[in-house]
């Protein structure tokens, strides 16, 4: 019964891989239009997303140095040292 089993269930796995390894010719193989269209789709959507981001960066930086954001004591000294002046001290 175990041997019948196993022979079975080789047999089976046979067939699944000859049926799975089937593949069109190379020759038959065409990207086509569409394929091209979302390739450019994409192009757009990574090219949209890079300007997004950049905008909200520079949104965030300008809402950092008008101190909309609480004190960070870093970005002061590094503030300060751009300035020329010392670094405020230390208020632990």
């Amino acid at each position: 019964m175990n041997a019948l089993l196993v022979d079975v269930l080789a047999h089976f796995a046979l067939v699944l891989t000859a049926v799975a390894d089937e593949a069109p010719e190379p020759e038959d193989v065409k990207a086509g239009w569409t394929a091209f269209a979302i390739f450019l789709l994409l192009i757009g959507a990574v090219a949209f997303l890079g300007f997004s981001l950049t905008k909200h960066l520079r949104k965030a930086q300008a809402a950092e140095e008008a101190g909309l954001y609480g004190s960070d004591k870093p970005a002061q000294s590094a503030k300060a040292a751009q300035a020329g002046q010392a670094a405020p001290p230390d208020e632990t």
